[in-house]
């Protein structure tokens, strides 16, 4: 072979495997950048149906070792104080994702409540993280170990007990900050589980601060009548919007706020301008004077149905009244629980029948007392309506529940008998006096007893619940009206 054929071999053979070396370059370039893009969190993100080893075993762990406390536990470890000290030892607590920052009305928080149905209480989790619900989707069943965290307020003085990684301290005092990606990832675990929420009907009425972190649903309600035509953020404001929610279930407007953030997706929707209902969750304003509703989406608002009217106070008539100014009348006591029990009195003029198991000023007593009504026959009348007058004293907490039966035999034991619960909604909106006696007497809302039918007895029942609540009550008034 001559040199030169033997030179232009090699250059040639060179110039080929330059070309495969690029072209073996570029796909590889090509399989990383969709490796890359496989990994990047974006709005088709799928919820994986196992975790990683790590937070596995992280979570392993803390189940065998740590102690779980419940929600009412943790809100115990800060009572209001002025500092705030670390959780020290190997506790846990246990919850189910209530929230989402999907819509961007929620920011750098989520809540948790105690049980995806019949929830009871909620906690706040507040961390240096945006879009949440890639990780804590609504339902996650999450596990938070406190040991190292900080239970408090996020606010001085709002009432949202919150669960934060640090302390911040300012001319107010100290409040919870928020956990730094390191303290998300050892101490916020999840499970593989998650739970389909059924959200807690109330009435606008029976919600309450015990229910903030809780997804709640509200039925037969409307936005106010002056808001047609407004969206859910108005525009000249900077962070949150207000709107009027209204039930329509009696002779007045029930009002209640529902809240859109700034940052929300859906805040230039319009309002819906019917009537229905709204899952949504209980929240408190950033100073904590006032509850309200936020959306995690305005799928969550079925409003479809046409306005709702009040009620007429003249369509009604009256159709039964017990003021208790003779005694007890053809009521009966009866207790199934301890010694205490209702006994009619009267201050004022004001006859009443009383009921408490508060026992010589430093004892609460064990005690569950049936005030029982005569027969009503609740054929004779139609859209039966039930309105209580109600005070108390030294509230701490509500020992009232009422119910209907339709098999009780007067002077029989109640427990053998079949009892219906009614307005627990209505009782538990009560105002609370914690004080002395006001005299102040407040009505129920018009409390829903159009299903009874029959003959059948009404029982209002003061359960002292395992002697925990010893608030003083007194029932003055029970009125039946009907259509």
């Amino acid at each position: 072979m001559k040199c030169s054929n033997f030179i232009d071999s090699i250059i040639i053979n060179k110039k080929v495997m330059n070309k495969a070396i690029k072209s073996l370059k570029l796909i590889l370039v090509l399989i990383a950048s969709v490796a890359i893009t496989s990994c990047v969190q974006d709005d088709d993100y799928t919820i994986p149906n196992s975790l990683g080893d790590e937070e596995n075993k992280s979570l392993t762990s803390l189940l065998e070792t740590g102690n779980e406390l419940t929600f009412a536990e943790v809100k115990a470890l800060y009572q209001g104080g002025e500092f705030i000290e670390a959780v020290d030892t190997n506790d846990y607590v246990k919850g189910y994702v209530s929230s989402s920052d999907q819509t961007g009305n929620f920011f750098k928080e989520f809540f948790i409540q105690d049980s995806p149905t019949n929830p009871t209480s909620g906690l706040k989790v507040i961390l240096n993280q945006v879009d949440t619900y890639n990780q804590f989707n609504l339902g996650r069943e999450v596990y938070i170990s406190l040991q190292g965290l900080f239970i408090g307020e996020e606010r001085v003085g709002n009432g949202v007990t919150t669960i934060g990684g640090g302390t911040e301290t300012d001319q107010f005092g100290t409040t919870v900050s928020s956990l730094n990606e390191i303290q998300i990832r050892q101490k916020v675990l999840r499970s593989t589980v998650t739970e389909e929420l059924t959200p807690l009907n109330l009435g606008l009425t029976a919600i309450n601060a015990s229910h903030v972190g809780v997804l709640v649903n509200v039925q037969n309600v409307e936005f106010a009548d002056n808001l047609a035509g407004l969206n859910y953020f108005d525009p000249i404001e900077v962070f949150d919007t207000q709107r009027i929610l209204q039930d329509c279930s009696g002779f007045t407007y029930p009002q209640f706020i529902l809240e859109t953030s700034s940052f929300s997706s859906f805040k230039n929707e319009p309002l819906p301008i019917g009537n229905g209902s709204v899952t949504a969750v209980v929240s408190k304003t950033f100073d904590g004077a006032s509850l309200i509703l936020a959306l995690n989406s305005t799928d969550d608002v079925d409003m479809d149905n046409p306005r709702c009217t009040l009620l007429d106070i003249s369509d009604f008539e009256v159709v039964y009244h017990e003021g208790f100014d003779s005694g007890l009348g053809d009521w009966e006591v009866i207790n199934t629980l301890g010694t205490e029990e209702w006994y009619a009195s009267s201050f004022s003029g004001e006859g009443y029948v009383r009921g408490s198991a508060f026992e010589n000023n430093t004892t609460t007593l064990e005690m569950i007392s049936w005030l029982i009504s005569p027969s009503i026959d609740f054929d004779a009348q139609d859209n039966e309506r039930l309105i209580l007058q109600i005070a108390d004293a030294f509230s701490n907490g509500q020992p009232l529940k009422a119910y209907y039966s339709n098999d009780y035999t007067a002077g029989s034991n109640p427990d053998d008998a079949t009892w219906t619960e009614i307005g627990a909604s209505e009782i538990a909106a009560l105002p609370e006096n914690t004080g002395f006696f006001n005299n102040v007497y407040d009505a129920t809302g018009l409390i829903n007893i159009s299903m009874i039918t029959g003959n059948a007895v009404l029982a209002f029942v003061y359960d002292s619940e395992n002697a925990t609540i010893s608030t003083t009550l007194d029932l003055s008034d029970v009125q039946i009206i009907a259509q």
